[in-house]
């Protein structure tokens, strides 16, 4: 169930279109580029709005769409909930916010218009009827805009946008942060609010980095420490149990980078972690592949922090408008923070298993170097597969300079799936028709690096597009990103959910996550197959393989 901006998500084969490509069956998608905007739960409803174009499958007319879910697997398409409509707040374009629910449960959104001057400003909008927990309609206060950019406050006009979610500190003041820029400099600018109508710039921004231009869709929330359970976003600072998460979107690469830290809502600074850094090149991402503009929210229901992601397309402006849809969201996944307090995981929320159907096992399966395995009696389009190696000789482990831990991307370029090493590469082929002519390769190297001190394994995860299809007019690009585990002494675990066109990977239970979108003409439907692969020098063996066939999310209603 993946989201775009676009409504046309009721048919699920697209015949106009270039490629014979099946529209994904649990991620929502239809026409505009969609971006999620708001996410939040109230009274037991869970409510995503994201960016649509009522008018076509491109940018353009942008408003905010608007679907409820009672388990964010099943979804009901409500109208939309704003509209693009007054000269001095969003006659240009109702673009990205968030939402926040205040102390008395009333939600509110934060969103950014662009005025008839073409300057980006932020504005307020509140539900028409608190009582309707499906939240239809919605109405924009006379006090708009409540941020705006002037030659006083120094923002530029052009990058002034995406307003977080609001938290409330101690002192009963409310802040959030809006993306800009300085330059090449990234800003997250801090708003201060007793009422959260009545807004002041503070003094300086939370925070900001040099060298990395604009910061889109900046997101600051606090997370527990020692723990799986999320923490409110207005939770105390001072809490000695909570850490604090700032991503940016970088416009500049498309890819969203986040940190770890502190922060001390005295001073109102943000510290990350010392190593902790945010900039292109070699931060840590939510996602490695194709995955930007995200958005979080605190879900009081669960206890637990839910984050989307808009996944675009690999293909032409062209293609988009003759297959009538672009865009998909990410499966709704849950974050929390690692035991080692200095990173992220991130896993497909749990609701999900209710799609799984018809499993198929596999224990203490050896793979020799060269092995192709086939898994039977899966929907291979449409599936969910967990897959665990151990039994690597690391004495066998090729050496890897240092140099090369940045540059993760550029070494699965360099090493795709056909190109045999030692140890890997090892894993999944999704998305591969009968001959092979066209797969999906999602698998591990394992590499061993000389420092000075000691002799240390690393994991290199990546996800090779280069075989994906037969079109050559799309976007194969390999991705790839080391994962934070000890091979000596912890398996090897990979999860992927497979759909259509989209793979979502999940290595080492999420810390590090890669999302590819991929176009197969051969590998469609009944034609897909899954295996299990090896194609390194020294074997392997899969402790465990579970699949299971999906069913298909309903989504129901028209905007």
């Amino acid at each position: 169930m993946r989201y775009t901006k676009a409504t046309k998500v009721s048919r699920p084969y697209r015949p106009n279109s270039s490629r014979t490509e099946r529209a994904s069956t649990f991620n929502l998608q239809g026409t505009g580029l969609t971006i999620l905007m708001g996410p939040m739960v109230y009274k037991g409803i869970y409510h995503l709005f994201y960016q649509y174009n009522p008018n076509g499958s491109v940018w353009g007319n942008i408003v905010w769409a608007h679907a409820t879910s009672k388990d964010l697997v099943n979804w009901e398409l409500q109208p939309v909930a704003l509209s693009a409509a007054e000269p001095n707040m969003d006659i240009n374009g109702a673009w990205s916010g968030s939402a926040t629910i205040l102390p008395d449960g009333k939600p509110v959104i934060l969103y950014t218009g662009v005025d008839s001057q073409n300057q980006q400003v932020q504005n307020v909008a509140v539900p028409k009827n608190l009582s309707d927990p499906y939240l239809i309609e919605w109405t924009k206060p006379p006090q708009n805009p409540i941020m705006s950019p002037t030659i006083q406050n120094q923002i530029n006009s052009s990058s002034f946008r995406d307003p977080s979610t609001g938290w409330l500190g101690p002192d009963n003041v409310w802040r959030v942060v809006v993306g800009s820029k300085i330059g090449k400099q990234g800003v997250a600018i801090l708003y201060k609010s007793k009422d959260f109508v009545n807004w002041v710039k503070d003094k300086k921004p939370l925070h900001s980095a040099h060298g990395n231009g604009m910061w889109e869709c900046p997101a600051f929330y606090p997370v527990s420490v020692g723990n799986r359970n999320s923490v409110d976003t207005s939770k105390s600072s001072n809490d000695l149990n909570v850490k604090y998460v700032l991503k940016v979107s970088l416009d500049d690469i498309k890819h969203d980078y986040y940190t770890v830290g502190s922060y001390n809502y005295h001073t109102d600074v943000y510290t990350p972690n010392r190593g902790s850094i945010q900039n292109g090149f070699s931060g840590l991402r939510y996602d490695y592949g194709k995955f930007y503009a995200s958005k979080s929210f605190y879900d009081g229901e669960m206890n637990r922090r839910v984050l989307w992601g808009w996944v675009n397309e690999s293909s032409s402006v062209a293609d988009d408008v003759k297959k009538g849809w672009s865009g998909v969201m990410a499966v709704p996944r849950r974050v929390w923070l690692d035991k080692s307090g200095k990173q992220l995981h991130i896993n497909p929320v749990q609701e999900f298993v209710k799609l799984r159907m018809n499993p198929v096992s596999l224990r203490n399966h050896v793979l020799q170097p060269s092995s192709l395995l086939k898994v039977h009696n899966i929907t291979a389009a449409q599936a969910d597969v967990e897959i665990a190696f151990e039994g690597l000789d690391l004495s066998k482990a090729e050496v890897i300079d240092p140099s090369w831990i940045s540059k993760p991307q550029v070494l699965c370029n360099q090493n795709d799936s056909s190109v045999r090493g030692s140890l890997g590469p090892f894993g999944l082929k999704v998305l591969a028709s009968k001959g092979m002519e066209e797969y999906t390769s999602v698998f591990f190297r394992v590499f061993k690096m000389n420092t000075q001190n000691n002799k240390q394994h690393v994991v290199l995860m990546c996800s090779d597009q280069s075989r994906s299809s037969l079109d050559k007019d799309v976007d194969k690009s390999n991705y790839g990103a080391f994962v934070n585990v000890n091979p000596g002494h912890e398996k090897l675990s990979l999860r992927t959910l497979i759909d259509h066109s989209i793979v979502e990977s999940f290595a080492a239970k999420g810390k590090s996550c890669i999302t590819s979108r991929v176009y197969p003409k051969l590998a469609i439907d009944k034609a897909a197959h899954l295996y299990a692969f090896n194609n390194g020098l020294q074997s392997v063996k899969i402790s465990s393989l579970n699949a299971w066939s999906m069913k298909s999310a309903q989504i129901t209603g028209k905007q």
